[in-house]
């Protein structure tokens, strides 16, 4: 039996002291090492063997923290685990208790091809593992081919087209040895709800950002080019994660998705859910009423659809627990879980192909408010997101 955790961590905006990453934000010297002992202590406390971090604008800045994580746990291993004189040095709580240095770990950091100068910094993703990587990490965000979605003939002139080239953020990809198996991880950053708007041909700011000439339906079509790029990229990574499985590969997909479970960018990644039983739809090639799938039919494509599919990490524990409400964000009084883990049904215990399963879930979100009160905005020197876990157990 091999065991593993694999966490996700956005650790806002992780870059060293008095740079410019958006306009007019910077962080003092006393501010970055208020920041990056946060991280490091939360880093600490997730002691996670996989783990995808978000809004990475510095390798070094994130090389810091992990220092930090390793120094602070350390200590308190000399400070709390019993040494080999002690007859109780074998309990499993002491085990469970003891932190495991990132010394040796691999880190992949992916920066974001679309980095610009001070005020328009644009930050990138990063894998840490304590197991090392097989091969080399790759990075999806330019793309070699467009991405162009054709909506079809709807009237005369056609219905129009949408085109991606390129990624808002990167996404990381790498292989990972856990055991006797090797796990493919994507780690991604969907582009986020705020609006996207045209900048002016002449240069200045884009009229809908004027909030004291409040365009209603401008700021809409902004939501709307938003929600277009962050399915888009949704697409690509769905493209690329299908290639794994039907290479065979386990997968699990992790990160900021900036949408909840349910949302249909989240959907367009962890793949269709099948019906409960095809044999009484209508077939697509139906020439009478009473044409419809067969038995043999409807298990090929109850197969072909879950052969696919991911699972959430945080659906399955709420399956099995009593608690009924994960989150891992908050604004404005809305708490929601944007930040995922998918997992393929080689992570299922009962699923074909198995090589293992999920033992437990863990979200470490205490730090988080809606914003609606007066310490709120210190909240930038910790993270607006909680970090989530996935304990994971594979066979031997």
């Amino acid at each position: 039996m091999t065991e593993f955790s694999i966490a996700s961590f956005n650790v806002k905006n992780l870059i060293g002291p008095e740079q410019e990453y958006y306009r007019f934000q910077s962080y003092t010297p006393e501010e970055y090492a208020w920041k990056t002992d946060w991280l490091a202590e939360q880093v600490q406390a997730m002691d996670a063997d996989i783990v995808g971090f978000q809004e990475i604008f510095e390798e070094s800045a994130l090389r810091d923290v992990l220092a930090q994580a390793d120094a602070g746990g350390i200590e308190d291993n000399a400070a709390h685990i019993p040494g080999p004189d002690k007859r109780y040095r074998r309990k499993a709580i002491f085990r469970k208790l003891a932190y495991r240095p990132y010394t040796d770990a691999a880190l992949a950091v992916a920066l974001n091809v679309n980095d610009g100068g001070p005020g328009q910094r644009r930050p990138g993703v990063a894998i840490l593992s304590r197991f090392g990587f097989v091969g080399a990490p790759e990075v999806i965000q330019d793309l070699a081919e467009p991405v162009d979605i054709d909506f079809g003939p709807m009237g005369p002139d056609g219905g129009g087209s949408f085109r991606l080239t390129r990624l808002s953020r990167p996404i990381l990809k790498v292989r990972v040895p856990v055991g006797r198996h090797v796990v493919t991880v994507f780690n991604c950053h969907l582009k986020s709800k705020l609006g996207e708007f045209v900048r002016p041909e002449n240069g200045g700011a884009p009229r809908e950002v004027d909030l004291t000439q409040y365009d209603p339906v401008g700021r809409a079509l902004g939501g709307l080019r938003s929600a277009l790029r962050r399915m888009a990229e949704a697409w690509v990574l769905r493209r690329a994660i299908v290639s794994e499985l039907q290479a065979g590969h386990p997968v699990m997909v992790l990160g900021d998705f900036n949408d909840g479970e349910h949302a249909v960018s989240s959907e367009i990644i962890s793949g269709e859910v099948p019906f409960k039983n095809y044999a009484w739809m209508l077939r697509h090639d139906a020439q009478t009423p009473r044409d419809r799938y067969s038995e043999e039919e409807n298990t090929q494509i109850q197969e072909d659809i879950e052969a696919v599919r991911l699972h959430s990490a945080e659906r399955q524990f709420v399956k099995k627990s009593a608690r009924d409400m994960v989150y891992t964000a908050a604004f404005g009084g809305v708490y929601e879980s944007i930040d995922q883990i998918y997992m393929s049904r080689h992570f299922l215990p009962d699923a074909k192909g198995s090589i293992g399963q999920m033992d437990y879930f863990s979200v470490l979100n205490d730090h988080l408010t809606d914003g609606s009160h007066p310490e709120a905005p210190y909240n930038k020197l910790a993270s607006d997101h909680g970090q989530i876990i996935a304990h994971m157990r594979l066979k031997d």
